[in-house]
């Protein structure tokens, strides 16, 4: 495999990460094909090859994948356990090396600190199920792990991203943070500013591919950026924005009693604290660079000024909760 021109398979890749993975490797010199149901317009360059078919059609829907062969194969839709069987039993001969993107939700023991790649795992899912739920999602994607590392071996990489953050992500979660505090005025933030926040910029993870396939690595890989209190991240939301918003902490026994979920925040000592203190020491040693947050925040920002996003605590509704504080 040459380190330049190289021919990648990326299963997805039209939204978010695989956008931004597919945009990468083009910047790079490489050859993509995206293999996707094809169901919804994309904004890929018109050089990026278009296969269409479906995962959970067993062989007959990845079809358009047979014949073919590729230096890699970059897994970026694969939630299930069946869809994840099938594409790395049908790529076997087909592909030099298969990168699944996991995620850090496949760690067993998250009250850890900080999580590293040998901590345990959550039990398996069984390869039958489907449902892909906030109880399933991990253990699915355990379960997918396994099976790319029974059939690829060490010509298998799996990539255990924390919080995705950046343009085009469709979860709103980090977004509703920058774009709240550009609203500016009082809002309400979580706990009382010591707690964690760590996310990992969605271009990082996509260069860090790039050099993942590029360097011929193997093995398990968090991505995570920098830890930032929720203070500092604050901070860096107001100077990326130019907003003086000003935060109303409030306690966790609030935030419960009015039934408030708000996105990205895990009490440093709760029991899922450790997911906001990933270790990224081994990517880092691979080659894993990372964005400054507050140009993450800003462009996160640019991006979103102009694009409707998730709405999770309404103007009306935040001003209720902030009046129940006490």
């Amino acid at each position: 495999m040459t380190k330049q021109g190289m021919d990648v398979l990326v299963l997805g890749g039209t939204q978010f990460v695989g956008r931004h993975i597919v945009e990468t490797l083009l910047s790079a010199g490489h050859r993509v094909a995206v293999f996707t149901r094809g169901r919804t317009p994309d904004e890929l360059p018109e050089t990026v090859e278009r296969l269409k078919g479906d995962r959970d059609g067993g062989a007959e829907g990845l079809a358009a994948l047979s014949g073919r062969t590729w230096d890699a194969c970059v897994d970026v839709s694969g939630y299930t356990p069946r869809q994840v069987r099938a594409s790395a039993e049908a790529l076997r001969e087909s592909v030099g090396r298969y990168v699944f993107v996991s995620t850090v939700s496949v760690y067993g023991e998250p009250d850890r600190h900080p999580v590293r790649e040998d901590d345990p795992l959550l039990p398996e899912a069984g390869e039958d199920v489907t449902e892909v739920n906030g109880q399933t999602y991990g253990p699915l994607k355990v379960t997918c792990e396994r099976i790319v590392e029974e059939v690829y071996g060490d010509r298998s990489v799996l990539l255990r991203p924390q919080i995705v953050a950046g343009p085009y992500d469709p979860t709103g979660r980090y977004t509703y943070w920058v774009d709240r505090v550009a609203a500016g005025g009082e809002f309400l933030a979580p706990g009382d500013g010591s707690d964690f926040m760590q996310v990992i910029d969605a271009r990082d993870l996509a260069r860090f591919t790039q050099a993942v396939l590029e360097g011929g690595l193997s093995g398990a890989y968090n991505l995570a950026g920098p830890r930032l209190s929720w203070r500092e991240f604050v901070a860096v939301a107001r100077g990326a924005t130019g907003s003086d918003a000003q935060p109303v902490w409030t306690p966790a026994e609030v935030l419960e009693r009015e039934e408030v979920n708000v996105p990205l925040w895990l009490p440093a000592g709760g029991p899922q604290g450790g997911l906001m203190d990933v270790a990224n020491d081994r990517a880092v040693a691979a080659g894993l660079t990372l964005t400054d947050p507050e140009v993450t925040a800003r462009d996160t920002r640019a991006w979103s000024a102009g694009t409707p996003q998730k709405v999770f605590l309404t103007p009306e509704r935040e001003a209720e909760v902030l009046g129940a504080r006490g």
